[in-house]
Formats: C-alpha cells, sequence, structure tokens
C-alpha cells in the first residue's frame, strides 16, 4: 500500500459569467453542472478563494446535502478541493446528508470557518431536476452580500483551480479519515486532512433537547390523552431527524411520519410544503382523523402547518402565533425576547403582536442572512417569512423541525386545537388575510421588462393618492416604492428589493421577482389586507378585489402571456 502523501494538482480552468449566487446561493438543473466543464469545480474554488489564505489553513468546513441527485459526486469533488485549499478538518453529514438547520447547528458547534450546503432548497431534484450550492459564513448562516459578491468578482476572472483528486472518502463509515498531503502551504504544518463523518441528526436533536420541554411534548404525543398527528418529509433529508425526534424519542406512533426516506428525485414530487405540492397530506387531514399536521421541504428549513380536517396556517400567522405564545417554549423563559422581525412580502400580523407586547419588530428583505445579522447583534429572537420558514435565533438559518415543536409546545400548554388558536388570535389582534401568487417559468427578459415598467408606473409621484375600484370596494393608494432597506446593525444599504403599493387602509400589492435559472423567473404578487371584525371569511373572497387590482397595473396576463398563477399560497 502506497503511503506517500497524496499529490496537490493545480489545474487550468476558465470562467463563467453565470455564477452569481442568490439568496440561496448558485442553483442550476443538474446537466448545467454536469455538461459545462469545471462548472462546479470553478464554483467551489471561487468559495474557497473568498476566504483569506491565512485562515484557511487547518481551518474546519462542515459540509452536507439534502441527498438529491448529485449530492454524493459533488461532496467528493468538494472534499478533494478543500484539502488542496488548506482546509484542516471537514465534518460531513453521514452518507453525505444533512439538513440545513443541522448545518447551521454544526458550523456553530463546532467553531468551523462555514459550511457548503449542497441543495436546491423546495425545487425538484433527480437527473432532470436542480441541483445548488450555498455557502454559509461562520455565525452558521448564508453568507452576506458582501460574500456573496466577492465569490461573484472571483467566478469571472477565475484561472484555475487546486484538487487532490487522489483523496477518495468513504461517506458510509461514521468516524475519524486521516489523510496526508503534500505541503502546499508552507506556514501550514499540519499537511493533513481529517474527515469526520459525524451522525447527522445528534447534535441538532440535542440542541433541541435544550430548547423544548420534550417531557410535556412527549406527554402530548403518546401519554394518555395524545393528539394524533401527521408528518410529511416529502423525501427530503428531514425524514431520519423525524424518525428520530418524534418517533422514536417522542413517542409517535412510526406511521405518524410518511415519505421519510430521503431520495435523490424525492420520489418525483416538488419537495415544496404549501398546498399545492403536499396536496396529500391535506388530503389526509379532511376527514379529521388527525389533530395536526406538517409538511417539511427537501432540505428542511421550510414547513407548513395545519389543524384539524386540513385547517391551514399561512406563515404569516404562524409566526404571529409562536410570537404571541412564545413563553411556551422553556429556551425563550431562560433568553428573554429581544426583538421579533419578518421579511417585507410577509403579512403584518407580527406587527401587532409586537407593538401589544412592546417588543421591537424589523422588516428586513427576503433572505435569511438579514435575520442573522440582527440576532448576531442581539436584537432579533424569532422570526419568519411567507415563504414557509419560521426560526429562533438559536441558529442562523429558518428551521422545520423547530416550527413544528413550537407549535406542539403551543398545543401542548394551551390545550386546544389548531383552529381554536388561530381563531383565538383573530379575535384578540384582528386577522391579516394574505396570500400570495406564483408565476413559474416566466419568461426572464418579459419578466424584467414588466418589473422595470411597473417601477416607472409606481414610483412617478402622480400614482399616490390615485384611486381603484372594484365593485363597492375602492382604495387609494398612500405610497409606492421600490422597497430598500438600511440595516440597524451596520448600516448596509439593501435596494430593490420589491416593488410595493401601500393603500390608505394598510392594504398591500407587493411585486418580486424569484430567479430559478438562467432563462426564466417566478413572478410572485403577494396580497395582504387587515381586518378588525371580519375574521372568518374565505381568504381569496375577501382578497379578490385586490387581486384585480394588481394585475390590472402590471398587466401581467398580457405581458406575460400567463392567465394564471401556478401555485396559490
Amino acid at each position: 500500500m502506497d503511503n506517500s502523501p497524496l499529490q496537490v494538482l493545480t489545474i487550468p480552468t476558465a470562467p463563467y459569467p453565470d455564477q452569481r449566487p442568490g439568496t440561496g446561493g448558485l442553483t442550476r438543473k443538474v446537466h448545467v453542472f454536469q455538461s459545462r466543464r469545471n462548472y462546479l469545480h470553478n464554483f467551489i474554488q471561487s468559495i474557497f478563494s473568498s476566504i483569506d489564505l491565512r485562515d484557511r489553513q487547518g481551518s474546519t468546513v462542515v459540509v452536507g446535502g439534502d441527498g438529491r441527485f448529485f449530492n454524493r459526486t459533488a461532496i467528493e469533488v468538494i472534499v478533494q478541493m478543500a484539502a488542496a485549499n488548506g482546509v484542516g478538518r471537514m465534518i460531513i453529514g453521514h452518507h453525505g446528508v444533512m439538513s440545513t438547520p443541522a448545518i447551521s447547528c454544526v458550523i456553530r458547534k463546532y467553531k468551523a470557518i462555514g459550511g457548503i450546503i449542497l441543495t436546491a432548497s423546495h425545487n425538484p431534484g433527480g437527473a432532470d431536476g436542480d441541483f445548488g450550492i450555498k455557502f454559509n459564513t461562520a455565525n452558521g448562516g448564508p453568507a452576506k452580500e458582501a460574500v456573496t459578491n466577492k465569490i461573484f468578482q472571483i467566478t469571472r476572472t477565475i484561472e484555475e483551480f487546486a484538487i487532490c483528486p487522489g483523496l477518495l472518502v468513504d461517506l458510509t463509515t461514521l468516524g475519524k479519515q486521516m489523510f496526508d498531503l503534500e505541503n502546499k502551504f508552507k506556514p501550514f504544518t499540519g499537511e493533513a486532512l481529517v474527515l469526520e463523518m459525524v451522525d447527522s441528526v445528534e447534535s441538532y436533536a440535542n440542541l433541541l433537547r435544550n430548547i423544548f420541554d420534550f417531557a410535556a411534548l412527549k406527554e402530548l404525543l403518546s401519554g394518555e390523552d395524545h393528539i394524533k398527528i401527521r408528518l410529511d418529509a416529502m423525501h427530503g433529508v428531514v425524514g431520519p431527524y423525524v424518525r428520530r425526534i418524534l418517533c422514536e424519542e417522542l413517542g409517535c406512533p412510526v406511521n405518524s411520519a410518511i415519505n421519510c426516506v430521503p431520495l435523490e428525485d424525492f420520489g418525483g414530487q416538488h419537495p415544496d410544503p404549501n398546498l399545492t405540492y403536499a396536496a396529500d397530506l391535506v388530503d389526509s387531514m379532511r376527514d379529521g382523523q388527525y389533530d395536526f399536521g406538517a409538511a417539511f421541504d427537501g432540505d428542511g428549513d421550510r414547513n407548513m402547518i395545519l389543524g384539524k380536517h386540513g385547517f391551514f396556517v399561512t406563515p404569516p400567522d404562524s409566526v404571529a402565533v409562536i410570537a404571541d405564545n412564545i413563553f411556551c417554549i422553556p429556551y425563550f423563559q431562560h433568553t428573554g425576547v429581544r426583538g421579533f422581525a419578518r421579511s417585507m412580502p410577509t403579512s403584518a400580523a407580527l406587527d401587532r403582536v409586537a407593538k401589544a407586547t412592546k417588543i421591537e419588530l424589523y422588516e428586513t428583505p427576503t433572505g435569511w442572512k438579514y435575520f442573522g445579522n440582527l440576532m448576531d447583534a442581539g436584537r432579533l429572537s424569532l422570526c419568519g417569512e411567507e415563504s414557509f420558514g419560521t426560526g429562533g435565533d438559536h441558529i442562523r438559518e429558518k428551521d422545520g423541525l423547530w416550527a413544528v415543536l413550537a407549535w406542539l409546545s403551543i398545543l401542548a400548554t394551551r390545550k386546544q386545537s389548531v383552529e381554536d388558536i388561530l381563531k383565538d388570535h383573530w379575535l384578540k389582534y384582528g386577522r391579516n388575510y394574505f396570500t400570495r401568487y406564483d408565476y413559474e417559468d416566466v419568461d426572464i427578459d418579459a419578466a424584467c421588462e414588466m418589473m422595470m415598467d411597473l417601477e416607472i408606473l409606481i414610483v412617478d409621484k402622480s400614482f399616490v393618492k390615485q384611486r381603484f375600484a372594484v365593485k363597492d370596494k375602492i382604495y387609494q393608494v398612500e405610497k409606492a416604492d421600490n422597497f430598500e432597506y438600511t440595516d440597524p446593525v451596520d448600516g448596509t444599504i439593501s435596494r430593490n428589493q420589491g416593488l410595493r403599493i401601500i393603500f390608505s387602509d394598510g392594504s398591500r400589492i407587493i411585486y418580486r421577482l424569484s430567479g430559478t435559472g438562467c432563462d426564466v423567473a417566478t413572478v410572485r404578487i403577494y396580497i395582504d389586507s387587515y381586518e378588525k371584525e371580519q375574521i372568518l371569511e374565505d381568504t381569496q373572497v375577501m382578497l379578490a378585489p385586490l387581486a384585480t387590482i394588481a394585475l390590472k397595473i402590471s398587466q401581467l396576463h398580457h405581458r406575460t402571456g400567463r392567465t394564471g398563477p401556478s401555485v396559490i399560497t
């Protein structure tokens, strides 16, 4: 057996112009990573090159993914390139699989310099699906814009990458693997890479044990008067976490959890926990045999909450209810509550709780990195996004399983149904009716032109005070702009974060583009309207006048050729 040090090679390459990371990192079709020479290698090298060599040498990096197609291939390359770039220790989820919340937890626990997360979140998987790469920094959260901009600039000029092709990693065996390398970096005396294949669940489960009252949750889920629940992991990464924590530890019957085996193609389904793509869960809840239901996305950071008979809890209502009942969670009894936050498109339901409890409320752009900055500064404890993301300051990512345990903690304390808790909340605060229309796979040029023309229209001074009438409802524009955020911690300004039309009654229409690829985009329209008295009406009926106005102003159907949304949430 050859025990000589493994060779480090420097390979010439050429840059690609399209490797700008978005909110969720770099997401492309699998075939892009497979067919474009060194496409993966270029981006990984650019991540490592964005970190100062002195900080890289001997550092710890965490790697894991949601188990989608191409996950294992990418990890093998990342390990070989990490070794060649001076990383001294890599912590990898068993079989290369680890949820995004767990990776954030492990980065923080082991004081890693950062982590590389292999996921395209809730996008489809498989050989014809999507693949993504996201870099999280030492706080456990998504890299800030300054870092992602630096990575992008490196991708545009990259000429070579470093790799150790002889390093072959065993993803199946727990424990440490040691590799001796050529000493390419003379100041670095380690000359070795340590790979630690870790249990993907345990560190994260232990964190949750210190946040929630597991004894109370076990009584709720398996005691004499236990409730019946239904959890759908959608063949994503969270399945093993649900089995280990909810079933084995908290006593849920094994058949309470479905689709818990992670699959490379998510069983051919779209691993997005909403009423459209988690329709099987919604249908199974309708007959009333289950008291509580939840679904999770591909990488485990998003969640959908349902009550008996499929009663749907909107994500904005979910974070508002958790905020109003936050001391049902022992963690917050000990730490106190420093602040609440929501993304700008999210309804203002949380604002009403913040005002009543005299707790600071922050409105940020979409993207968890903005919440992370507030958490690092000790200003934020609980936050949420309308895109089915909820979380606390225990990590720096949204956390689907945490949100489910938060809801179960509220049920255990209040001993009411999900629906009754929501109705009590609306009686106390009024109700923010909220919906989002997604127009997926729109031609990106048509979408961008529509958004540019729309911005010109609404920022014109004459647009303010305009009145729009639909049947007996009249709405007058009070404010219209392209949302801009100044971070209260570091003063960073984030511009062009979404077009807002705010009416005199507080109702809002918001337009945003979400990039899903090189040639298509998703156009999103968000509608939010507050009612103090009419709290039990149908959401789509209540928001129909504003939806009509939103389509009239944007001319979306004409500009994009789309006659209706792909998804309504």
